[in-house]
């Protein structure tokens, strides 16, 4: 893919040049990326992130890094937000890259990562309904997963350890279901609780009522779809999955949630696989989440936690509950470090010989990363992490990556 190369050497050429000869070219690029009509009842902006990313790493890649080796991720991300009046509005997002996740793709990858038309009938925004293809409302992180407001590289640990669930085939008994957790993650097949932003296609009602928010979606897919399922040419509305959140924001510092979904997991392809008489909508994710946030000064703090049950086929009830606790604190205006604790628990199912065991590998990870803002177009980060399952198979044991983002 051109795209790709050329956004890595504008990246490297844009961070040579001097502070404030960034300002000044990303300022002009700024005014040439705009259009407003002579009264302001069209408005449209096209911005960006420019991201290059490397991966570095003892083991074989954790979360949704694919591959089997150290990794070099270049991405492209082009958003145009269109206002038509004071009630319509649009988002398109446009992505160039080695795949969603890194390396799904690697020759490179071009898509619509998201696209939606919002409607806001009151000024107050006690009500936006929109239609489209957009994150879910799910839990807090989503809000913030752009490389430009995480403080970290990677994802928590609830949205991209991939567990032994399977979403294209059945497990045939309780045996070979048991039997995954002693195989590297097969991340073609298998699924995280949520993955990433969840951008899958469907509409949303969300507002604010004084210090309460709520948002409730109706999708195509479950939190835990894989990207391929998110749009809605790929899987239709058959078996849909309906989530919600509600938050309340007593004070500036303080934002509390709760989020649950509910819906099939399991894809068309599945269908052979099922037990006579039942269909795939027989087999749903249930995932309930509750999350925090506090600032003050120079201290941010997030956390939630997630438990999530699925229903699988020729098993029974696989339950697992995940949590992180997440700080970030400011030195100077520029200078920042953050450090996230993560963990993730399996509860036992049956063993088909009189016993029970646990289905997956209990795994805790520590995430570290110091970030710095050259100015207010151009950040760098550093992220080490240390992962430890308990088995016999480590999946990336301790990851180095590094981050420059241009914001335009």
């Amino acid at each position: 893919m051109k795209a790709l190369p050329t956004a890595a050497l504008f990246l490297l050429m844009f961070a040579a040049q001097p502070a404030y000869a960034q300002e000044e070219l990303l300022q002009r690029l700024d005014d040439s990326l705009s259009y407003q009509s002579s009264k302001g009842f069209f408005r449209s902006e096209l911005s960006g992130l420019v991201d290059i990313e490397g991966y570095f790493i003892d083991h074989r890649p954790p979360g949704l890094l694919f591959g089997n080796a150290d990794l070099f991720n270049p991405r492209l991300s082009l958003f145009l937000d269109t206002h038509l009046g004071e009630q319509f509005y649009s988002l398109v997002q446009f992505r160039a890259d080695r795949g969603f996740d890194p390396r799904t793709v690697p020759d490179g990858d071009v898509r619509f990562d998201e696209y939606l038309l919002r409607w806001t009938p009151w000024a107050d925004g006690r009500l936006n309904v929109q239609a489209g293809k957009f994150a879910t409302v799910f839990g807090k992180w989503v809000q913030r997963h752009d490389s430009w407001q995480n403080p970290f590289i990677t994802a928590p640990l609830a949205y991209e350890n991939v567990t032994t669930i399977t979403d294209q085939a059945a497990p045939g008994t309780r045996a070979a279901f048991l039997g995954r957790r002693n195989l590297p993650d097969q991340k073609a097949t298998w699924l995280p609780v949520v993955w990433g932003p969840a951008y899958s296609s469907g509409a949303s009602a969300f507002g604010q009522l004084n210090k309460f928010n709520y948002a409730f979606e109706f999708k195509n897919a479950a939190i835990s779809a894989r990207p391929t399922a998110w749009d809605a040419q790929d899987l239709g509305w058959e078996n849909p999955t309906v989530s919600a959140r509600l938050a309340h924001t007593p004070n500036a510092a303080w934002n509390y949630g709760v989020s649950a979904s509910h819906g099939a997991y399991l894809l068309p392809a599945a269908d052979a696989t099922v037990p006579g008489g039942y269909g795939r909508n027989s087999y749903r994710q249930t995932t309930i989440g509750t999350d925090l946030s506090w600032s003050h000064h120079g201290w941010q703090v997030w956390g939630e936690a997630i438990v999530a049950r699925f229903q699988v086929p020729n098993v029974g009830n696989a339950d697992t509950f995940t949590y992180f606790i997440e700080t970030k604190y400011k030195f100077t205006p520029n200078l920042f470090a953050a450090v996230r604790w993560n963990q993730q628990l399996f509860d036992t199912v049956p063993d088909g010989a009189g016993g029970a065991q646990h289905w997956d590998r209990n795994v805790f990870r520590v995430d570290t990363a110091l970030g710095y803002r050259f100015t207010r177009h151009l950040q760098g980060k550093l992220q080490y992490s240390f992962l430890h399952e308990n088995g016999p198979i480590q999946q990336g044991e301790q990851l180095l990556a590094a981050q420059m983002t241009i914001k335009f």
